[in-house]
């Protein structure tokens, strides 16, 4: 199986200044072009013996100091970003032939950010992060079932989930955010931002624009 790549070339002279607004450019026109959900992104991590993990989570927030997405933090992700921060993201956009790829260090985002989204999901996603331990070992879909049935009974729609302690934001503030741009005969653009100041506060801080080799 194979595909040749049509797009317009991605050039230096037209990106913007850092890589933040350079995405929101790319993530709107992915969203225009109606990918199915085009906040979908894979996280790698890695445990302390470095053996790595993927999983694809979904995007919910990112500004100047990076970007957000939701866990339990006693899941596989969340531990081994306890134990190892540096993680990396892909957002793979193949219907556009655009891949977006950040390397970073993880953190927890504070409580009131994560109270604060929490509010807004749906109740039903409410009561999914209590009846889910993520990545533990279950008997059986039933036992996760019973579970959220009895969370169901004891706060019923229109009554308000407590947030659980386990569960929250975790902020990637990328070192790195490299675009590609696919074309023909593989000559694909490969345009990376490179952090100057590696010990500015998320946010601040100058980037380094350079082209990789495909």
């Amino acid at each position: 199986m194979r595909e040749q790549y049509r797009s317009t070339p991605l050039d230096e002279s037209a990106l913007a200044e850092g890589p933040m607004d350079q995405f929101a450019r790319w993530f709107a026109e992915a969203a225009a072009a109606a990918l199915m959900e085009p906040n979908a992104m894979v996280v790698a991590t890695a445990g302390p013996d470095g053996r790595p993990s993927t999983r694809t989570v979904l995007l919910k927030q990112y500004d100047e100091r990076g970007f957000v997405f939701f866990t339990n933090y006693v899941s596989r992700k969340g531990r081994e970003i306890d134990a190892n921060p540096y993680v990396s993201l892909l957002f793979p956009w193949h219907p556009l032939a655009r891949q977006i790829i950040v390397t970073g260090t993880a953190s927890r985002i504070g409580r009131d950010e994560t109270v604060a989204y929490f509010r807004t999901r749906p109740h039903g996603s409410q009561l999914g992060a209590w009846a889910s331990e993520q990545s533990s070992v279950i008997a059986s879909r039933e036992e996760l079932l019973r579970r959220y049935e009895e969370l169901a009974a004891r706060y019923p729609e229109g009554e308000q989930v407590p947030v659980p302690p386990q569960w929250g934001g975790v902020r990637v503030v990328p070192d790195a955010v490299e675009f590609w741009q696919g074309h023909e005969n593989r000559l694909h653009d490969r345009v990376r931002y490179v952090r100057t100041d590696a010990d500015a506060e998320p946010g601040k801080g100058g980037w380094t624009v350079e082209r990789l080799a495909p």
